[in-house]
This record gives structure tokens, C-alpha cells and sequence, in this order.
């Protein structure tokens, strides 16, 4: 038996079809219907259904009715997930040639996976079993739509494919000072730059990346994969002594960089300190020797990378923010790096209509595979700008850019809300948050200002970030969302915590491994697959995951387990857009102490007190110090570095 819609079978066309098969027509204005395809699974019948209820007019996965998936609980039938892809791309296509480009004979895909079982908790009833049964159909269709994306391949491959099925006259790239770069143009230039790469590294080596957010970046990165060799993400805002820590632990001897962006960035000392440690190699000295014959070389062999890779080969190297120690180097494969990009597909609905403004570090995690790898190899565009704390700049920007996709962290948004005319967001459908918790004011600005949602996710360096994340179809504030598909989540019990547990993940887009300072070039991969975030979470029964606050940033007072993060969430409150961190330090009569310092002039500890007290939070919450400066140490991704912040407060206290 085959459902169809009902305005579909009244098209003159359909009709005879219908009549030659065994369609029932469904109609949204009659709800009975699902009751007579439930009566017809119970008889014994195979039924065919597209769960959207509708031929997808956005090329990704639309929403899921409900009734799909209730019928599949009602009957206890198995489900069999069913893709047909390359018809999208027909001159008879339902998409528009701005959403696909059509041609004559695409290649068509159909992918059957193995049947599974619905699975809804026993003890649901009603209203709530229903939306349970439509919450894990949809989450056996974007298991689908990740495990037939092809993952298994260089990222490089893949940015070839992309260009070949989204044309290689398309805008790949955008910056302020470049301008536009098409697909053509952006591997041509890789291939060339790609073949001035071997004397700084041997294949599978790593050659380190200092630049900005520009297209040069991407093309150089690309260059250094289409080279077989593995581009380490320089941060240059983590100063000279963890740069150099960072090049020790990859084996990096080469760093590539810009004499236009060492200038502009004032990165003179940086640069003067890294170079009696490593080559320095500007990007001006290497374009110079790059003559004509280089580029029509370049522009016929654009197609094929210089050296051939798999996707099991390491593909970037990136490091751990040092926000609680010694960077660490992250070693991901082109699958991890593939893996994620097709996650978030599988969760998030874009396409080629859609633009993504990047303003976050391709040293940062985020940056690289969200705000880089995923739209190239999806065929969307990218406006790269260098620096996110130009508040004026950046909302001037996406509104003149008609982006559609802004990513951000609290610090950087808040900051945008403060200087951005109300219709300088006007074109943006996602506004993508992480990298640190959001607070409730800003989401309010953003609702009641630009009646636009922040949808907060939650990501490590280790899982090429995204781990999970609220998508307009399943959001919920407080939370980062759900756990991404392919993916296995566990909590192991932390002394003294009663509710959640410590986070551990495992799936195709976990790390290869660390390197570490200690032990230069030496692999050191997970164990058994498993990486453990060190963060305490909880997962409700629909599978949203709040964080609690990092396994290292627990006080132990009185006996009691208090959160730092959940101190600072109170501190928000208190002081909304003031920037705030607590320090825990020894106290000889309650075990430990919260020193609170903050941003926010005339703040007290009877103005947190006060909050603690509405919100009926312990009074082994209410710091035992407040204190007032100017100026917070930052990290170059606007996280707090709490590093630096514990230190000058042991050095204050130790001085005293």
C-alpha cells in the first residue's frame, strides 16, 4: 500500500497511477486516515510513506508528522528507511535552479538500510506518546540521511566533488578584501600553492597555518591537503609560549603566514619569538615565484590532488584552547572532518540559497569544519571576515552579505546586539551558538530586537566540535540540544554529584588521537573510541543535554559539590552583559572558596546574594569575595581564560 498526498493524486497526471496501485490518498483535514493505514499494517500489508508528508521542496530532511511515526508504534511494525537521491537534480524537480542544479541524467541513488524498531517509552500516553513516536521517526531519518553521506573520502575529494556537482562557476568564498572566489578558482590556486609545499614537510607531515579568516586561508589550507601534508591551525592569540608548545607536540617546522597579516595584526614580537624555533614562510615570497606556466598547470590539473589521501589519513591538526592548561594537539581525520559536516546536515535544513558569515577562527574548531568545510563541500557559499570583535563592522556586513547562517559565541553576540539596527539581521534564518553557555538576556535581545532564536549547541575540539545541538525543530532553552546522529553517549557517576554524570562519546567523528609537548609526534588515540569531555551533563527522556558545568570546575565547600558554572550563571543574571569568573582557593576552615571577579563596576557580593536568594539557589553558591576590574583575560575565541584568571588571584593572595 502506498500513502500519497492528497493533492498530489488529484493532479491530472498522478491519477492514473494511483488507479493502477494501491495509493491511498491522505489528507491533513482528515486525521481518520492514519487509523485506516494503521488497520492496514495490522492486516498485514507493506506500507509506503514518505514520513514528511510531501516531496522535500528544500532538498534536506523537512519535519516529520507525527502520524508516521505512531503509526509504526501502534502497529509495532518494523520501519525499513528508504533514499532516493539524484532526482532532485531532473528538469522535473521539484527545487528551483537556485536550490539545485539541474541537469539531463544525474546519477539516482536509492540506499535501503537494514528495518529497526521504533522505540517509545512504554509509560507515555496520548498527546505525549504521539510526539514521542514522531520525535524517533525523526531520529531514524537523520541516522539516514548521516549514513548515506559519503564520509569515507579526502576532504579534499570532497570539495572536488562539490565544485563538479554545484558547478565550478559558483562562488565558493567571500571576504571584504578579496572579494569573491569561485570553486574554479579556489582549486586551481590550491593546486598551485599545493605544489610548493613539499620542502616543508614530508608527506603526512605537518605544515603549521597562521592566518586570518580570508579566502587565502582556505585555499592555503586546502593546498597543504591537496599537497599530503596536514595543515596545523596556528592560534596566534594564545602567545608565544603556547604556540611554540603547540609546534613542539605536532613536529611542526614550517609555519605559513602573511606579511600583510602579521602587520596588520601586530604580531611583529610573535613572530620574532616563534622564528629561532620554526621556518617562517610568507605567503607574498611563495606567490612570487608562481609564474604563468604554474597557473594554466594549476588551473587543467585543478581536479586532482597532488597527493592522493584516504579518508583515514589526519586532515588538520587543531588544538585544545588552553583555557585550562597546555594546548594539546587534536588530530582529526578527513572522515571526523567529514562526519560532523554530514551530522549537522542531517539535523540542520540549508542549501544553495543559503550564504554562512564565518567570523570564527579557523584555528578554532568551529571555525574550520562548520564555518569552512561544511558549506564547501555543500555548495554554499562562505563570507569569511577576519575578526569577530568588530562589533559595528560584522552586522553592517551580513546585512549588505544577505547571510542567512551567523555563527557565534554569548560574548560576540551580545556584543553585535548592542551596536546592530534592528533590520541588520533581517536576511539570517540560523543564528548558531556555542563554544560557551548563553544567557538569558541575550537570547532575549535577540527574540524581542530581531525576532530571531539563538540555537545553542555544544561541541569539544575532540569531536570536530559539534556534539550536539537545538535545531528549529527541536530546541529547547537551557539545553544544547540533542546528541548528533551516529553517535553514543554515556555517564559514568562523579563523587558527590547526584544529578547527571561525567560525559564520554564515541562515534565516526571523535579525534584520531592527541599529541602532546611531552611526547612530540606520538599519537595518543582514545581508548576504546571513547572520549571523555570532562564535562558534567545531564540527558533528559528526550534526549536533551544540559550542561552542568566541567568535571575541573567543581568547589568542594562544606562538603558540598557547587558549580563554578552555575556561580557564574547567577553572576549573568545579576550584572546581565558583564563579563564574570569565579575561582575556587583552599580555605582552611570550609575546604575551599568562591572568588568572584567581574567587569560589571559597583558589583557586590550583596547584589549576587540577592539573585541567589529569588532564584533559591544554596547560600554555598554566594561567592565569598566579589571583586571588581577593568578588564577579563579573554582567549582569541572570547572564551575566559581561566588559566591566567586562577593565576593572577594565587599570585594576588600569595603577594598579600
Amino acid at each position: 500500500m502506498f500513502a500519497i498526498d492528497h493533492g498530489i493524486a488529484q493532479k491530472w497526471w498522478v491519477k492514473p497511477f494511483v488507479n493502477l496501485t494501491r495509493a491511498m490518498p491522505l489528507d491533513p483535514t482528515r486525521p481518520m486516515a492514519t487509523r485506516t493505514l494503521i488497520k492496514a499494517v495490522n492486516e498485514g500489508n507493506t506500507l509506503v510513506i514518505f514520513p514528511e508528508g510531501r516531496i522535500s521542496v528544500t532538498g534536506s530532511l523537512m519535519k516529520v508528522y507525527d502520524g508516521a511515526g505512531l503509526i509504526a508504534d501502534k502497529t509495532g511494525a518494523n520501519v525499513v528507511p528508504v533514499r532516493i537521491e539524484g532526482l532532485e537534480a531532473t528538469p522535473a524537480s521539484y527545487l528551483n535552479s537556485a536550490q539545485v542544479r539541474r541537469r539531463w541524467f544525474p546519477k539516482v541513488t536509492v540506499t535501503i538500510l537494514e528495518p529497526v524498531k521504533l522505540e517509545v517509552a512504554p509509560a507515555l500516553k496520548g498527546k505525549a506518546r504521539r510526539h514521542a513516536a514522531g520525535a524517533g521517526l525523526y531520529q531514524i531519518m537523520s541516522d539516514l540521511v548521516f549514513r548515506t553521506t559519503p564520509i569515507d573520502r579526502s576532504v579534499f575529494d570532497a570539495v572536488i566533488e562539490a565544485a563538479k556537482v554545484h558547478g565550478e562557476s559558483r562562488v565558493a568564498l567571500e571576504d571584504p578584501v578579496a572579494g569573491k572566489l569561485t570553486y574554479r578558482k579556489m582549486l586551481a590556486g590550491a593546486r598551485v600553492l599545493g605544489s610548493r609545499m613539499a620542502p616543508f614537510a614530508p608527506e603526512g607531515g605537518a605544515i603549521g597555518v597562521m592566518l586570518p579568516n580570508a579566502g587565502g586561508a582556505v585555499v592555503t589550507v586546502l593546498a597543504v591537503m591537496s599537497a599530503g601534508r596536514v595543515p596545523a591551525m596556528i592560534n596566534f592569540t594564545a602567545g608565544a609560549a603556547n604556540v611554540l608548545s603547540a609546534c613542539t607536540a605536532a613536529k611542526v617546522e614550517t609555519v605559513l603566514t602573511s606579511r600583510g597579516f602579521v602587520e596588520k595584526a601586530k604580531l611583529d614580537r610573535l613572530v620574532a619569538e616563534m622564528s629561532g624555533k620554526v621556518q617562517i614562510v610568507y605567503l607574498e615570497d611563495l606567490r612570487a615565484g608562481i609564474g604563468l606556466g604554474d597557473k594554466l598547470k594549476g588551473l587543467w590539473n585543478r581536479r586532482r590532488p597532488l597527493v592522493k589521501r584516504s579518508g583515514s589519513d589526519p586532515a588538520a591538526i587543531l588544538f585544545t584552547s588552553g583555557s585550562e592548561g597546555a594546548p594539546k594537539g587534536v588530530v582529526l581525520s578527513s572522515k571526523n572532518l567529514l562526519a560532523n559536516a554530514a551530522q549537522a546536515a542531517a539535523r540542520i535544513d540549508f542549501g544553495r540559497e543559503d550564504k554562512v558569515f564565518n567570523v570564527l577562527p579557523m584555528f578554532h574548531s568551529f571555525g574550520l569544519t562548520v564555518g569552512a568545510i561544511l558549506p564547501l563541500v555543500s555548495g554554499v557559499p562562505v563570507y569569511l571576515y577576519p575578526s569577530p570583535l568588530h562589533y559595528r563592522i560584522v552586522p553592517e556586513l551580513v546585512y549588505a552579505s544577505n547571510a542567512t547562517i551567523l555563527f557565534g559565541t554569548d560574548t560576540f553576540l551580545s556584543g553585535y546586539a548592542r551596536t546592530a539596527h534592528p533590520y541588520d539581521f533581517r536576511s539570517l534564518r540560523y543564528l548558531l551558538a556555542g563554544a560557551e553557555p548563553v544567557k538569558e538576556a541575550t537570547r532575549r535581545v535577540y527574540m524581542e530586537k530581531f525576532g530571531l532564536r539563538i540555537l545553542e549547541g555544544y561541541g569539544v575540539t575532540e569531536t570536530a566540535p559539534v556534539l550536539a545541538i537545538n535545531t528549529p525543530m527541536f530546541n529547547r532553552f537551557g539545553t544544547v540540544g540533542r546528541i548528533m546522529p551516529g553517535m553514543e553517549a554515556r555517564l559514568e557517576p562523579v563523587p558527590g554529584i547526584d544529578e547527571g554524570g561525567r560525559l564520554y562519546v564515541r562515534g565516526p567523528n571523535i579525534m584520531m588521537g592527541y599529541l602532546k609537548a611531552d611526547a612530540p609526534g606520538v599519537l595518543q588515540p582514545p581508548e576504546a573510541g571513547w572520549h571523555d569531555t570532562g564535562d558534567i551533563v545531564t540527558i533528559d527522556a528526550e534526549g536533551f543535554v544540559t550542561i552542568r558545568g566541567r568535571a575541573k570546575r567543581f568547589a568542594k565547600i562544606a562538603g558540598e559539590m557547587v558549580s563554578l558554572a552555575a556561580v557564574e550563571a547567577l553572576a549573568a543574571e545579576a550584572w546581565p552583559g558583564a563579563m564574570t569568573g569565579v575561582v575556587a582557593r583552599p580555605d582552611a576552615r570550609k575546604g575551599e572558596r568562591l572568588i568572584l571577579v567581574t567587569d560589571a563596576r559597583g558589583a557586590t557580593r550583596a547584589d549576587i546574594q540577592a539573585v541567589s536568594k529569588a532564584k533559591g539557589a544554596s547560600e554555598l553558591m554566594v561567592p565569598a569575595e566579589v571583586r571588581v576590574i577593568e578588564k577579563l583575560p579573554v582567549l582569541g575565541t572570547g572564551k575566559l581564560d581561566l588559566v591566567t584568571l586562577g593565576r593572577d588571584i594565587a599570585a594576588e593572595e600569595q603577594a598579600a
